[in-house]
C-alpha cells in the first residue's frame, strides 16, 4: 500500500513510525550538514535535498528500514564501499535497517561524493 500523501516536510516527519524516527532524523541532520547550500523539499512524497533546482539525494522510510537514495549512475561507484561495510546496496540506494546503528562515516562519505559529483558536473537525477 502506498504511503499517504504528505502535506509538507513537517507532516512527513511527524507521521513517521516510532521505529523510523531516530534513523530518519539522523539522516536528515547528516544531509543538512553535508549539503549546506541545499534546501529540503518533498519529492515523490519523500524528503529530498535540492540545490539550484537539482535533486541531489532523497530519504525514504519503510517498515523495517530506511534508505538514502542517489542517482543510479553516481551511486554505482559507491556500491563496493557500501557492501564492504556490510550494508545492502540497490540500484542507487543504501538500505539502512532500523535495528542496526547508522554507519555515519560511510553516509558522510556518500553524501560528500554526491555533492562533489554535482559540483563537478551539475548532473541531476
Amino acid at each position: 500500500m502506498p504511503s499517504p500523501k504528505r502535506a509538507d516536510l513537517d507532516d512527513y516527519y511527524a507521521q513517521l513510525p516510532a521505529a523510523a524516527t531516530a534513523h530518519m532524523t539522523t539522516l536528515r541532520e547528516l544531509c543538512r550538514k553535508g549539503l549546506p547550500k541545499a534546501m529540503e523539499a518533498l519529492h515523490w512524497n519523500n524528503p529530498a535535498f535540492v540545490q539550484d533546482g537539482v535533486r541531489l539525494l532523497m530519504l525514504q522510510s519503510y517498515k523495517a528500514h530506511c534508505s538514502l537514495r542517489f542517482p543510479t549512475r553516481q551511486f554505482a561507484a559507491q556500491r563496493d564501499a557500501v557492501e564492504g561495510a556490510g550494508y545492502e546496496a540497490g540500484e542507487g540506494f543504501i538500505k539502512l535497517p532500523y535495528d542496526r546503528e547508522l554507519p555515519t562515516a560511510l553516509l558522510q562519505q556518500l553524501i560528500a561524493a554526491r555533492l562533489a559529483e554535482y559540483q563537478a558536473t551539475g548532473a541531476g537525477w
